[in-house]
């Protein structure tokens, strides 16, 4: 188990917490505040404790060198704009200035230290930088689970410096997970879409262990499809190198039923008011753009969710940037959002393009929970250790 905001006492004390601020921008103006939106209940919760705090984050990727393109500057007044609080920028994230400025903080104030990537030291997890970042700190707080598979300085190198916990994101992403895969309550189910099988192959193998139907959709359902011999033609996604990857995770399923789609949509060209046409796996037609599953795979689909008591979902089932072949996503999404409403389902998604789905589907807000991390979502659903949860376990 790791400590939360519970159980510190934060008055007086200088915390360092780490966020990830490293929002979607255009000429300095933010596309998308989700992480700085996420971020404020732990912010606004250690300032109004009295704490004094440090917030740290990395901002692009400048590969160590300070490029002014990956400033952090412009996000201080995004933060005052949210938080209400007022937030002063320092122009390093280690140095005199900083410890300077530090010493001289009052209770409840805020600084905004500058991009951690500066410096070569945080990706390389550098012993000296990770005590540079820690000196005058009191508290280690890590809010930034989308960055926890990385053992860089500031999510793991100087949690081992200082007395640790976990922000209010953090804790939420972790317990929301252990929900829906840790320690789910069955039937379990993983709705997993996407292109490759190659990209989530540790994913699919350790999610037959873990629940009990897996349904598979998007491009990589037309690899397995293959698998089991039927014919995919040009059109399709199949991954040829894949296939008897795709066979083994068939036969080695256990008591995991794998449900994967009976018909499949196709069009003339993958584009924007293109007509839909949908026909059985058997019978699809050669060299056409397979864009989507169907009704009866959706049906399929839909029953399995029905019955069940947890879902993890991970990947659109069809091409959904592009009407109509949002169509089988957002059925899909329909009956997630009832059956979560009606208190019959525990809900969990993540992976920047199933986020995207959800919120063109308008279902973002209605599922239990919706993580924002790509990369270090996927590699807890592999069943991977993160370096900055399991130094907080410890």
């Amino acid at each position: 188990m790791f400590k939360t905001l519970n159980d510190f006492d934060f008055n007086g004390k200088t915390v360092f917490v780490r966020a990830d601020l490293n929002v979607p921008a255009k000429n300095g103006e933010i596309t998308d505040t989700t992480r700085i939106d996420r971020f404020i209940p732990t912010l606004k919760e250690i300032a109004s404790a009295g704490g004094k705090v440090v917030i740290a984050s990395h901002f692009g990727r400048p590969k160590g060198q300070k490029n002014p393109e990956f400033s952090m500057a412009f996000l201080a007044p995004a933060l005052e704009k949210v938080s209400g609080l007022k937030i002063t920028f320092i122009d390093d994230c280690i140095g005199e200035n900083r410890d300077n400025a530090i010493r001289n903080m009052k209770n409840g104030e805020v600084i905004l230290l500058e991009n951690l990537r500066f410096y070569e030291g945080e990706e390389a997890n550098d012993r000296e930088f990770a005590e540079s970042l820690a000196h005058g700190i009191d508290i280690y707080i890590n809010d930034a689970f989308s960055t926890a598979h990385r053992a860089h300085a500031s999510t793991e190198g100087m949690a081992h410096l200082l007395p640790r916990g976990a922000g209010r994101l953090m804790q939420e992403e972790l317990q929301a997970l252990d929900k829906a895969l840790g320690n789910p309550v069955h039937p379990a189910v993983a709705l997993v879409g996407g292109s490759k099988v190659s990209t989530k192959l540790d994913l699919l193998g350790n999610l037959v262990k873990k629940v009990d139907y897996l349904l598979i959709g998007g491009g990589m359902a037309h690899t397995f499809l293959a698998a089991q011999g039927i014919p995919m033609g040009e059109g399709s996604l199949v991954e040829p190198d894949m296939i008897d990857t795709a066979k083994n995770i068939l036969a080695n399923a256990g008591s995991c039923k794998i449900v994967l789609p009976t018909d499949l949509v196709w069009a003339d060209a993958f584009a924007e008011g293109q007509e839909a046409h949908t026909a059985d796996v058997h019978d699809l037609p050669a060299g056409k753009p397979l864009l989507d599953i169907g009704e009866k795979s959706v049906a399929a689909f839909a029953e399995v969710i029905r019955n069940a008591k947890t879902l993890i979902w991970n990947g659109p089932v069809g091409a959904f940037e592009i009407k109509p072949f949002n169509k089988a996503t957002n059925e899909i999404a329909k009956v997630v959002v009832e059956q979560t409403k009606a208190g019959a389902l525990t809900s969990v998604a993540g992976g920047g393009d199933t986020v995207s789905a959800l919120k063109k589907a308008g279902a973002e807000p209605e599922l239990t929970y919706v993580s924002a991390a790509g990369g270090a979502f996927l590699e807890w659903m592999e069943g991977k250790s993160l370096p900055g949860v399991a130094i907080l376990e410890k």
